[in-house]
């Protein structure tokens, strides 16, 4: 990676300086770099040591041993350095009101946790670490929706672990609820088949199917066909005793994934034999 170093007037060398470290400082000219070009300091290959805070200064050539004010700090963390903790949410990933938490949970001897949230093509990495491996989000609304990661590592330490698999965190309450019911009906037999149809009033791009009491991420289906009626049909084939339950679905716009419908009316879904 390269770190780069920008001034509002005409210095003629950069200079990259890491707190706490024993190497001298990094030198570059910036008639290196012509134009608009800024002047850039490679790192790497990646390793550990390279993790720390970081300050460039700038020097006319007339004076080269006066420098500048220090920018300000970049904090250079690494990851990838430990296995991956997993993240979950409480009391579930999909939300319609209350309290939201999302909890980061990784090996024995780890201090420090990380939450990043997914924004946009690249992912913010702001690691501003905690030592409680629980993240309270407080009362949910619609700008907690979208995607997170959360990383664990040791206490002072510019290391942290890779990445947990991305959590979805779904808010619904956007749309008006769509209807469920079961094909055939909602009682069947074991090793039947039955379909669960989400339908909507109103043009929806995509529709969840979830069942009550797992912690499993709900089912999704998207729509090709933008004619009525606006349908999703999930179907389970063959039906054991784990399918019984209550089922409720959501329906959501592709421009706003995160953000759901209210639920359906509760589906009991029995089965027997």
């Amino acid at each position: 990676m390269s770190l780069s170093c920008s001034s509002e007037i005409t210095l003629d060398t950069f200079h990259l300086l890491k707190e706490g470290g024993a190497d001298p400082p990094q030198h570059v000219e910036s008639r290196t770099y012509p134009g608009r070009g800024q002047p850039v300091f490679p790192v790497g290959p990646m390793n550990t040591s390279h993790g720390g805070t970081y300050r460039c200064y700038g020097s006319p050539s007339c004076y080269p041993y006066v420098w500048s004010l220090p920018s300000d700090p970049l904090h250079l963390e690494v990851t990838g350095v430990y296995r991956e903790p997993s993240l979950s949410a409480q009391p579930g990933s999909l939300v319609l009101s209350g309290n939201l938490t999302l909890q980061c949970r990784s090996e024995a001897g780890f201090d420090r946790f990380c939450l990043t949230k997914v924004e946009g093509l690249t992912p913010p990495q702001r690691f501003h670490g905690q030592h409680s491996p629980d993240f309270p989000l407080g009362h949910v609304n619609h700008t907690h929706r979208g995607q997170y990661r959360c990383y664990s590592g040791h206490h002072l330490s510019y290391a942290w672990s890779a990445p947990s698999a991305t959590l979805d965190i779904l808010i619904a309450g956007m749309y008006e609820k769509p209807s469920l019911s079961a094909q055939p009906g909602p009682s069947v037999s074991w090793g039947e088949n039955v379909t669960l149809q989400c339908r909507s009033e109103i043009w929806l791009h995509t529709f969840h199917l979830c069942k009550e009491g797992t912690l499993a991420p709900p089912q999704h289906l998207h729509l090709q066909d933008t004619a009525a009626p606006f349908q999703a049909n999930f179907t389970i084939s063959p039906v054991t005793s784990d399918h019984e339950g209550t089922y409720r679905c959501y329906s959501s716009h592709s421009t706003s994934p995160y953000l759901l419908s209210l639920p359906s009316d509760p589906l009991e879904l029995r089965v027997s034999g």
